[in-house]
């Protein structure tokens, strides 16, 4: 349990027990963390933001506390999880935050179930399908070195996430929640069976309000889509990691916050 939120779980459609974090009240923020990382990354967001708005920090399937899935590690699904955990809250509309891979789960999540239960959405730091493509041969040298040496390369990825020195116990809990996942889980949700074209027509298909939070990797593509959606702001973090809600908690936070009371859709 983060410091100022409460443990609650619901059961997907296909029978698997999900984790969120339910912490503060207002308006809505239902945050999704990357490959196989657990809700309390976004420790520093829920308990910044939980006094003036209502955060959801949530376990996708077989990350963090919610329990080992055997199936359904594929963006249909886990989109699906989203809009099923947005159900269950019963709230007519959020924001919804995305991180890394959570930035695909979430563009999954309206491209197969509309925007109508969104407000606006923050993408951080992931490709949305514009610009070239970006070479694959970090993940084809990621995938055999997780096959064969999965704990130093977890613990080396984890380490790289952050550009601000981390404290040793952090790194390690951190590294320990993403080990819980099962290996071919893990290489699956790496994998996804979707065209780069598949995100880059999701983000497009909304107008709900977006913001893209990103490091100078992905500044190509964030100048595509401010030029090109016709309600996107795009916020480039040039000191931060991979991490930057961590790494500029405080930047974020407020970039957030101002998203949420002054560009969402709330009506």
């Amino acid at each position: 349990m983060l410091a100022t939120g409460i443990d609650r779980f619901f059961t997907s459609s296909d029978g698997v027990r999900l984790h969120y974090v339910d912490a503060g009240r207002g308006r809505p923020l239902v945050l999704v963390p990357g490959w196989c990382m657990p809700a309390w990354i976004w420790e520093q967001q829920v308990a910044a933001l939980a006094f003036s708005h209502r955060v959801i920090a949530f376990d996708p399937r077989s990350q963090g506390q919610s329990q080992i899935a055997t199936r359904g590690h594929e963006p249909g699904r886990r989109g699906r999880d989203i809009m099923e955990l947005i159900a269950q809250l019963g709230l007519p509309r959020v924001v919804l935050v995305g991180w890394s891979l959570g930035v695909l789960d979430g563009l999954a999540a309206i491209a197969e179930h509309g925007d109508q239960r969104i407000a606006g959405l923050i993408l951080v730091d992931n490709s949305v399908g514009e610009g070239p493509a970006p070479s694959g041969a970090s993940r084809s040298r990621f995938i055999p070195a997780l096959r064969q040496r999965r704990e130093p390369t977890v613990r080396g990825f984890v380490a790289s996430m952050f550009r601000t020195p981390q404290p040793p116990d952090y790194l390690d809990r951190l590294s320990r929640d993403v080990l819980r996942v099962p290996l071919q889980a893990s290489i699956d949700l790496l994998s996804y069976p979707r065209p780069r074209e598949y995100w880059r027509d999701a983000v497009y298909g909304t107008r709900r309000p977006v913001l893209y939070a990103i490091r100078p990797n992905f500044a190509v593509q964030g100048e595509a889509l401010a030029a090109r959606h016709p309600d996107a702001r795009v916020e480039v973090f040039e000191g931060a990691g991979h991490a930057l809600f961590v790494d500029e908690a405080s930047r974020f936070n407020g970039l957030l916050a101002e998203f949420a009371a002054r560009r969402a859709q709330w009506a």
